[in-house]
């Protein structure tokens, strides 16, 4: 049987400066939601999910495999969060985690990846940067997201979709208009999050990431030495980066009251990589020091046929918006062999409702995995 890659709680390790204490924590929200939940009014199914989260957090249930619960890292999010967001952060926590668990479709994405860019400056080994018939221009893959369709998108999205990332297959930070976009970002997301290198992480760029509705930087570093960073972020120089987040941390505690959770997050591809050098190289410059398993995806369209039957969870919990406005359902389909449609043409609750994504569900529901490519030689489930 081929090995499977769990998309849910996908951390391989995961160090937490001044983790909570659960029971304490569960103690206080349940304080805070009584005193909120008065001045909330609910729509019924909003009513239904809460109902559901109150259930799996304060009451003991028995045989039941599928259970919300506060990982450390969500318990860090809420924290963050003024008392009277939190009731709605917890409700689209749960279609995020347990909507794809049971695979419940919803009328909106619980999360949205926006693209900014499909371009990179580096060439990471375990990246489909390294395929050549994607990374150049004249393949038709590369291009910058322009603000309009951003902004088209964000407008869609805003009180729908809670859960937002700014990141997939490029480098976020090189689109001509990441500035304005993150400044249109402000104020509208409970949880927005930027995936960036940090090469491009200089004085403006740390402003206006500051200034926007990010919740959540994550810097993309799988190493603690320069010679095993370089061997893996090909192009990529790690003491540049480290200079780039320790200016980013002074401005931040100099000129911000800033909440933002701060995350260096690897991808583990060998041994040599050690959470414990990690958290050491990197603790005392961000909130959280993480590695995630590795996903063979540098090029998924030559790998083998693969034997899993289980469903990809991401068909009901993301969808992918690139750089053009095309939509697709997952990142591994880098080349957009799956592609559902354009942004441009139809709204995001269409075309997460459209028939090519249910007969794609559909097939994966029915055992039928095996007859859609790439999803028959990908390992996510």
């Amino acid at each position: 049987m081929s090995k499977t890659y769990k998309k849910f709680n996908s951390f391989f390790d995961l160090k937490i400066k001044d983790k909570a204490d659960q029971k304490i924590f569960l103690n206080k929200l349940k304080k805070i939601i009584d005193e909120e939940i008065v001045k909330k009014d609910l729509s019924k199914h909003e009513k239904k999910i809460f109902s559901h989260i109150l259930d799996d957090l304060y009451k003991d249930k028995i045989n039941n495999n599928i259970k919300f619960s506060l990982s450390p890292n969500v318990i860090k999010e809420i924290q963050t969060l003024e008392k009277e967001h939190i009731i709605n952060y917890l409700i689209h926590r749960y279609r995020y985690e347990i909507y794809p668990q049971l695979r419940i479709k919803d009328d909106y994405p619980p999360y949205l990846q926006i693209e900014p860019t499909s371009i990179c400056n580096y060439r990471c080994v375990f990246c489909y940067q390294t395929d050549n018939t994607f990374n150049k221009r004249s393949h038709g893959h590369m291009g910058h997201m322009n603000f309009e369709t951003f902004k088209l998108i964000v407008d869609q999205a805003v009180g729908n979709i809670e859960f937002i990332s700014l990141a997939s297959r490029g480098e976020p930070l090189l689109c001509p208009d990441i500035k304005k976009m993150l400044a249109y970002t402000k104020d509208k997301f409970l949880n927005l999050k930027i995936n960036t290198n940090a090469s491009l992480l200089d004085e403006k760029m740390s402003y206006a990431i500051l200034e926007s509705g990010v919740k959540t930087l994550v810097f993309s570093a799988d190493a603690a030495d320069s010679e095993l960073y370089k061997k893996l972020r090909v192009n990529g120089e790690l003491k540049k980066i480290v200079k780039n987040i320790e200016k980013f941390q002074e401005i931040r505690s100099k000129h911000f009251n800033s909440k933002i959770i701060t995350r260096v997050s690897g991808v583990k591809v060998n041994e040599k990589q050690k959470i414990k050098d990690m958290d050491k190289f990197w603790g005392n410059l961000v909130d959280q020091v993480a590695f995630v398993n590795y996903i063979p995806w540098e090029n998924v369209y030559d790998s083998k046929e693969l034997d899993i039957q289980k469903p990809c969870s991401d068909l009901w919990r993301r969808m992918f918006v690139w750089w053009n406005g095309d939509t697709n359902p997952c990142d591994v389909d880098y080349k957009s062999i799956l592609k559902v449609g354009n942004i441009k043409d139809n709204d995001i609750n269409i075309l997460w409702n459209s028939e090519k994504y249910i007969s794609l569900r559909e097939k994966h529901n029915m055992n039928n995995r095996k007859k859609v490519s790439p999803c028959n030689k990908c390992n996510v489930v």
